[in-house]
């Protein structure tokens, strides 16, 4: 049976990149692998053995597009208006919390907030379908 190891995106600054993994989703450097014309850093946390990859390819200079293809990553959070609150303190502009129901039935509360390289990232509530 396949095993899902990591998600790569490709990002402008580093080190932008990682404070904002850290501080939303705290994720934190697991490994890096250095090369002349690339790096690839994988960020982790306790939580999970799942790992996001940060490619940073040096020397450029304009930003990557996203197309009409990539649509977003997602993490659960046990409070997501207290998270959104956290990152509204640290500087960060997440999107307005918003509930997802059928009918009376809450199916999802969560929010979406944009990393530097403008890659979309849901952050949902503990809750029902989300553990």
């Amino acid at each position: 049976m396949a095993k899902i190891i990591h998600s790569m995106i490709r990002v402008l600054d580093l080190d932008k990149a990682m404070r904002f993994y850290a501080d939303v989703l705290d994720l934190r450097e697991a490994h890096r692998l250095d090369f002349p014309d690339f790096t690839l850093v994988y960020l982790r946390n306790p939580e999970n053995d799942f790992e996001l990859e940060l490619t940073l390819n040096k020397g450029r200079e304009e930003p990557y597009t996203h197309g009409t293809g990539y649509g977003h990553i997602a993490a659960v959070v046990p409070d997501v208006t207290t998270r959104h609150a956290e990152l509204l303190a640290k500087g960060y502009e997440p999107a307005q919390v918003k509930e997802f129901k059928r009918g009376d039935e809450l199916l999802a509360r969560f929010f979406f907030i944009q990393d530097p390289d403008g890659y979309k990232i849901e952050v949902l509530e503990r809750h029902g379908h989300y553990r």
